[in-house]
């Protein structure tokens, strides 16, 4: 009887050894080596490629001026945030892995948009590894849909979901979730990196070949990223996160990988009791709660994409009992605060060495774009001096070293976003003023350095005592 051969593969990052160790060389990970049986039998079997038709004969290489470049025809999910961030709707033939957060609606959004594409006239397939049938059957009568076009399928083996999909011939499949599917000749647990990886190539081929869109829903790790090999997120075509608090309504779909569009767009989402409803006005969202006539607030102008979005900063500085001060930034680069504070010091003379500071972004949202940097400055400065800045001002602008206010891009969409708001006043920097319409209703005021930015939103508004 032959030798079983065993090796040690880690569920983190994939590194492969002959023996087990505590501490995974490749990701530095503790206890992430799992025991997998070597299988030999599919060394030399032929395989079906991406560059295999339906009818199983391989491509033959073609002059790249032959190729037709015609662009095809995306389909519309009619969820303009989803459509937003796909980069104008779903590509035929695309392989797009959503991840995020249990019970953040992964889940609920992806049954919401098979409900849609069914309804128009798409089949869809939607195969579950973690519900059956009739449980997916409540969650659609929770959201009130109903499709006859939109088949469902409770299934976890590879080799009976393909001849499914043979069998239904669908124009969409969602695969909830890849952690789940199994393939027989692997003996591996499902979950483990090489079921992971197989079934995954095995959905990309799918998709590729018979031009199907394939939706994968994929588990996260405590530390927030997929889970599985690295690997993952390279084989899809699109990497979908879903962002937010489970115990708030809002939810934010960001994409961090786009072979079809842009990866700095954004999709803003409330989760309501018949499922998620788009937001169309998000920055309405993140100030509406605003509080008036507070030192250490300002609201800034970020771009997300081709979208722009107007963000409340608060700061609190407070005198520090112990030798290091904290620093403490929610929604931001904890760096960046301490660089620009390090400005705030040296530039505009600011004693902050003493102060703990602490940076929050309202509505959970993270920025990191440079284009914020004249905010976090600005209220930093106003929580410290105790000083209100107006509440009907917006400010963008990056903040270099020798605390100089640089240029940003696309300011005629910010500044157009905030007279839409209502705001009055826009600090914008002294590089970006002309060469473009200012709207009616707001003043624009150029800065060329932090000290200056500071004077102008603290002019007037100092507290009285």
């Amino acid at each position: 009887m032959a030798k079983i051969k065993t090796k040690f593969i880690c569920q983190e990052c994939g590194y492969e050894s002959s023996k087990w160790m505590g501490r995974c060389p490749g990701c530095q990970n503790w206890n992430t080596m799992v025991e997998e049986i070597e299988d030999k039998k599919k060394q030399g079997a032929s395989r079906t490629g991406l560059g295999s038709g339906t009818d199983g004969k391989r491509q033959k290489p073609q002059s790249i001026t032959k190729i037709s470049g015609e662009r095809e025809a995306r389909i519309n999910t009619s969820i303009m945030e989803l459509n937003r961030v796909l980069g104008g709707g779903i590509v035929p033939g695309s392989l797009v892995l959503v991840g995020g957060d249990p019970g953040i609606g992964k889940s609920t959004l992806l049954l919401q948009m098979s409900a849609i594409l069914a309804a128009q006239d798409h089949k869809v397939l939607y195969i579950s590894g973690e519900e059956s049938v009739k449980q997916t059957k409540l969650r659609a009568d929770r959201l009130t849909i109903q499709a006859d076009k939109l088949f469902v399928l409770a299934e976890t083996d590879m080799e009976y979901i393909e001849r499914a999909i043979d069998e239904v011939e669908p124009d969409m499949v969602v695969i909830d979730s890849i952690q789940t599917i199994h393939q027989a000749e692997i003996t591996s647990a499902p979950g483990s990196v090489s079921q992971v990886r197989e079934t995954t190539s095995s959905f990309m081929r799918i998709a590729k070949t018979r031009g199907i869109a394939v939706f994968i829903v994929g588990h996260v790790t405590k530390q927030g990223s997929i889970a599985g090999p690295k690997l993952l997120e390279h084989m899809v075509d699109s990497v979908l996160y879903f962002e937010g608090e489970r115990h708030h309504t809002y939810r934010i779909l960001r994409a961090v990988k786009n072979r079809f569009g842009s990866t700095n767009e954004i999709g803003i989402f409330e989760m309501k009791e018949h499922g998620l409803v788009e937001v169309k006005n998000p920055s309405e969202i993140f100030l509406e709660e605003r509080s008036k006539g507070v030192a250490g607030s300002i609201v800034a102008a970020s771009m997300e994409g081709t979208r722009p979005v107007l963000v409340e900063l608060q700061a609190l500085v407070s005198p520090s009992s112990y030798a290091n001060p904290k620093r403490t930034a929610t929604g931001v680069d904890h760096n960046r605060v301490s660089l620009l504070m390090a400005v705030l010091e040296k530039r505009v003379g600011l004693l902050l060495q003493n102060q703990d500071a602490f940076l929050n972004v309202a509505g959970g949202v993270k920025l990191d774009e440079p284009a914020v940097d004249l905010a976090i400055a600005i209220c930093v400065a106003s929580s410290f001096r105790d000083q209100v800045t107006s509440p009907t001002d917006v400010v963008m602008g990056e903040v270099g070293l020798t605390g100089e206010i640089r240029r940003v891009s696309r300011i005629e969409q910010r500044v157009g976003e905030a007279a839409k708001l209502g705001f009055k006043r826009a600090i914008i920097p002294q590089k970006n003023m002309g060469g473009w319409t200012i709207p009616e209703g707001i003043e624009v005021v150029g800065v060329s350095t932090l000290e200056e930015a500071i004077q102008v939103t603290s002019e007037g508004n100092q507290r009285p005592w």
